[in-house]
């Protein structure tokens, strides 16, 4: 299996929960954090290809969320409260003042809450089909409520799905993609690898956002106040996150740039890395409007 060259370091950020992981890379430039997705995701299966694109003028910042990757083990539950914290960890860890967030998915949910909360900390904002802008009716999200709270809807079924190696690929050429992906052996032996060490069920954030009666995570009502600048990044046939979400989320981000990406699914940054790295890229580099 071969990857794009990344000169990476892990630092261990030792938590009275536990071990957070944070790969860095980059000695110089303005400071870039990455967010990574929930469920079977890491640093590396995000920004395995966006890392040494950006490392070569920024410095780079980017945390295992607490249960993946190499943040584990890890006590207690990672939900919204406790991810904002591992973001806030990482910024006064490294001596961060002001960073570009660049998040996909969970991670580009708080990306986005983040710089809603902390709006002196975020200097720029980059989401990829993010999540926390849903609603369900009623009856629908009582249904889902109860399946997050079942451990054999939420991880022992799924668990199941991904026992084999044509299980995992299955999920992944249909839940992720949406056409052709250059290294798709490696994402699925990545996601197999992922879901070895902590199964195949969605994550704490991913649980917890549901309520019993509404979501506990939405953050379209804040969205307007984002004052940074900001580009969403979202595939056109995403099945994860309905393009028509984030549509309306940079709708109500003022000055937000959109950029919906042709025949690509939930993963752009694995299915158009090329694509989706100069967009990030350029984005970043771009003067203050």
């Amino acid at each position: 299996m071969t990857h794009s060259a990344t000169p990476f370091e892990r630092t261990v950020i030792d938590r009275p929960e536990g071990r957070l992981s944070v790969v860095t890379a980059g000695g110089q430039g303005s400071p870039v954090v990455l967010l990574s997705g929930g469920g079977q995701d890491n640093v590396l299966l995000s920004w395995r290809h966006l890392l040494p694109v950006l490392a070569a003028e920024h410095r780079v910042y980017a945390p295992d969320w607490p249960k993946q990757g190499h943040s584990r083990p890890w006590n207690g539950t990672a939900d919204h409260d406790a991810l904002t914290a591992v973001i806030t960890h990482v910024l006064d860890r490294f001596g961060l003042d002001r960073v570009a967030l660049v998040g996909l998915s969970q991670g580009g949910a708080m990306a986005l809450s983040y710089a809603i909360d902390h709006p002196e900390r975020v200097e720029r904002l980059v989401a990829l089909a993010p999540a926390g802008m849903l609603a369900f009716p009623p009856g629908v999200h009582q249904l889902l409520w109860l399946i997050a709270r079942s451990r054999f809807l939420n991880s022992t079924l799924p668990e199941r799905m991904f026992r084999t190696r044509e299980g995992v690929e299955r999920f992944v050429r249909r839940g992720l993609f949406a056409g052709p992906v250059p290294d798709l052996d490696a994402v699925v032996e990545e996601v197999m690898e992922e879901v070895r060490g902590s199964g195949a069920g969605s994550s704490d954030w991913q649980n917890a956002s549901i309520g019993p009666w509404r979501m506990k995570v939405d953050l379209r009502p804040r969205l307007g106040e984002i004052s940074c600048p900001t580009l969403f990044i979202q595939g056109d046939k995403d099945l994860a996150v309905r393009p028509g979400r984030t549509v309306e989320a940079a709708r109500r981000v003022p000055g937000a740039r959109l950029e919906l990406l042709e025949d690509n699914g939930h993963w752009v940054n694995r299915q158009s890395p090329e694509r989706v790295n100069a967009l990030i890229r350029e984005f970043l580099a771009a003067p203050p409007a």
